[in-house]
């Protein structure tokens, strides 16, 4: 499947939204990618997901990991298709953390998975945790990354969809700038706007 088939599926389903949007990341941009309104449909999560287990099907991985929330369902996917086991972090006051009694024993080789990457901020806050852990990063997978190549990792990136994206500060920022109103539908939790 092509990219531009990928992003008529994501166009059908209303998971790239075009205006003036507030990243996770606190930048700024003219597209948003919502992936939970492509993962809403099964068979869409499948066709994605398996792209992502396949690139990494040859490599011995005990543990699926993703940062909540938009990486949860990804995860998940993932590890039902390679039949391992899947945990996720989740964000308390700002920090990325494990809880919920989920582990990451001293060598376990880990796969994480994201749904959107933009400033990988997220992917590296659980490759710390893993790191942290002891555990062997084996490589991160994405549905979408759209940091124009700037996420740049110590090992293997893979992603179903690379497309280039506009990002800005908000200094920076160009809608801004035409005072076109901001939607922030993300889920991690921004200062105020």
């Amino acid at each position: 499947m092509t990219d531009k088939e990928k992003l008529q599926i994501f166009r059908e389903t209303g998971a790239l939204l075009e205006g003036h949007f507030l990243l996770s990341s606190g930048l700024h941009s003219n597209v948003y990618f919502q992936c939970a309104k492509v993962l809403q449909y099964p068979k869409y999560a499948t066709l994605f997901c398996e792209e992502i287990a396949s690139h990494f099907a040859n490599l011995e991985i005990d543990l699926i990991i993703s940062p909540a929330l938009g990486g949860i369902l990804v995860g998940q996917e993932v590890a039902r298709l390679l039949n391992k086991k899947s945990i996720f972090t989740e964000r308390i006051e700002n920090v990325m953390t494990l809880r919920r009694g989920f582990e990451i024993s001293k060598g376990e080789r880990v796969l994480i998975c994201e749904d959107v990457v933009t400033t990988a901020k997220s992917s590296r806050e659980v490759a710390d945790i893993v790191n942290q852990l002891e555990g062997k990063i084996i490589g991160i997978g994405s549905i979408v990354d759209r940091s124009n190549g700037l996420a740049k990792f110590d090992y293997d990136f893979f992603s179903t969809i690379k497309i280039s994206a506009e990002t800005y500060t908000a200094n920076e920022c160009p809608l801004c700038q035409k005072q076109m109103a901001i939607e922030k539908p993300g889920s991690r939790k921004i200062g105020k706007m």
